[in-house]
């Protein structure tokens, strides 16, 4: 059995690596912007290089471990809390009690429906499925995110999944800062503004790309 503090670190260690990858995936998907027959190209080529490319499988399989070893472990401290009635306003710490920050689990939750909407859209049906093929001959999973996108319902379950996340990260990040043992009032402030300045350019860039493509291509 893993003590809370273990725990917490657990949660603190596969959240900063889901962040990194968060920050890796959106610059990979930043290309979903430049002009169509460029996007289309470069972004099934990009594609097909990480799906092709052993390092990046490594990584994906870590990937994956992460987000389950991430939600159990915040499901098993969410009924751990709630069990022994702790709640973020009786933090002696003065941790700021926001409301995001008393329901991280919901918030959670929310983010991991919408992880098994998005990899079965995407991931399920680019490895397993039967997508297209482009002029280079990669599957066309361009056309694949276009289709998608291309749905109004979609987009609303994507933004508001990325507001969900924007707030998810705004206090993990902070959080995690506390359990690495890095809170110093004299830096606190600064971890504070580059955790939200982060939390919001993720969140946001993601929210724009399902909107970018919605209304380029209708």
């Amino acid at each position: 059995m893993l003590s809370t503090l273990s725990r917490k670190m657990l949660m603190c260690l596969t959240g900063l690596f889901l962040s990194f990858f968060l920050l890796i995936h959106f610059l990979g998907n930043l290309q979903l912007f430049l002009p169509q027959e460029q996007a289309h190209l470069q972004f099934n080529a990009y594609s097909h290089f990480l799906s092709g490319n052993i390092i990046i499988k490594v990584v994906s399989y870590i990937l994956y471990v992460s987000i389950i070893l991430h939600a159990l472990d915040g499901l098993i401290i969410t009924l751990k809390n709630k069990k022994s009635g702790a709640n973020y306003q009786s933090d002696q710490r003065e941790r700021a009690s926001k409301w995001y920050s008393r329901n991280m689990g919901i918030l959670g939750t929310l983010i991991l429906i919408f992880l098994v909407i998005h990899f079965q859209n995407f991931w399920y049906v680019y490895k397993f499925g039967n997508p297209p093929l482009d002029d280079n001959g990669n599957k066309d999973l361009y056309i694949l995110v276009v289709n998608v996108f291309k749905e109004w319902w979609y987009v609303i379950i994507y933004i508001l999944s990325m507001i969900a996340l924007c707030y998810h990260l705004i206090h993990g990040i902070y959080s995690a800062t506390r359990t690495l043992g890095l809170f110093h009032p004299k830096y606190v402030k600064w971890f504070k503004v580059a955790g939200i300045a982060y939390s919001i350019i993720i969140s946001a860039g993601f929210a724009l790309m399902p909107v970018y493509v919605f209304f380029t291509y209708r």
